[in-house]
């Protein structure tokens, strides 16, 4: 497998998937601007299809599949995202999907994956091992394994939301992405270095899923336990072997926000703001709101990866 993503991998992903995944918006507030002392530029992937990025990656990895191999249908573990996204690319070219999904995923994702035909697998993500299941369906139907994060197809894909948003505002100083296995942060960095090569990267994780930042500290990918965060999309273990070396190599810092922090986030982007974002989409937020970021980036932006997020949670945002 080559594993040199390039910028020119990322505008071949933009071409491959531009029937499926919309050119999403630039937001800005001036009175987030005015709390975080900075210029920020909001990459809404919360508007993408599918309700986050995802889309980008899933559909440059289904529409790269071989044709004969296509026809046997593809599977995918995931908490909801990657699951959803799996499955709109599936349908588009008329293939099935089955998803493996923790039987805890927020409930919002579960319907909507079956909502857009996929069958799902439920599994418990303290017990059970998803890759080893979704290992298993794929040797069993011939299907084809499509990851969440570690992949080139992947990666390349993810980094077409960099893309655009360099190509809207192509003098932007920093650059803030959220952290699960890496997949956005490593191709949203390739895209950003190379269309700007003095752009800072920084990463963002919960406190409680911090295994990029602990192993960004050590020099070599660290395995934490499962974390317990209500940012439901980045509780990876463990950076992926691709995604990880990337990361190294692009990134300046990895930031951690607390709990309470990405829920104040929330509530201040669907307030203030207007937007629905998801736990996960809200860490970048967190991270500039919190002053996390070293002094000296003024003009930056942000990649809020995804908007679904359960009513349930939503309502508890006032407490």
């Amino acid at each position: 497998m080559n594993t040199d993503i390039t910028l020119a991998d990322i505008r071949a992903a933009a071409e491959r998937i531009r029937r499926i995944a919309h050119r999403t918006p630039v937001f800005t507030s001036r009175t987030f601007d005015a709390l975080a002392g900075a210029q920020v530029y909001f990459k809404c992937e919360n508007f993408q299809r599918g309700g986050a990025f995802k889309i980008r990656g899933a559909s440059n990895f289904i529409y790269s599949i071989p044709k004969d191999e296509l026809s046997r249908g593809v599977v995918a573990y995931s908490s909801g995202n990657h699951a959803q996204a799996v499955a709109i690319a599936a349908a588009s070219v008329g293939i099935k999907a089955t998803i493996v999904m923790p039987d805890d995923a927020p409930k919002s994702k579960l319907e909507a994956t079956r909502g857009y035909g996929a069958q799902v697998v439920k599994y418990d993500r303290l017990t059970e091992n998803r890759e080893a299941i979704g290992k298993r369906i794929s040797e069993e139907s011939g299907a084809t394994l499509v990851p969440p994060y570690d992949h080139p197809w992947i990666i390349a894909g993810q980094g077409t939301a960099a893309l655009e948003l360099l190509e809207e505002i192509p003098d932007l100083e920093a650059l803030v992405v959220c952290i699960g296995g890496g997949g956005l942060t490593s191709g949203c960095s390739i895209a950003a270095k190379a269309l700007q090569p003095k752009i800072r990267i920084f990463g963002v994780e919960p406190e409680e899923g911090n295994d990029t930042y602990l192993s960004f500290r050590s020099g070599s990918r660290v395995e934490i336990p499962m974390p317990q965060t209500i940012a439901d999309g980045l509780r990876a273990q463990k950076p992926g072997a691709i995604t990880f070396p990337i990361i190294q190599k692009n990134v300046e810092d990895i930031l951690l926000v607390d709990d309470s922090e990405i829920r104040a986030t929330m509530k201040f982007l669907l307030t203030r703001m207007k937007m629905v974002v998801e736990p996960s989409g809200a860490v970048p937020a967190a991270a500039l709101l919190r002053h996390k970021l070293p002094k000296g980036p003024r003009k930056i932006g942000a990649i809020v990866s995804g908007g679904n997020v359960d009513l349930e949670l939503l309502q508890t945002l006032g407490d």
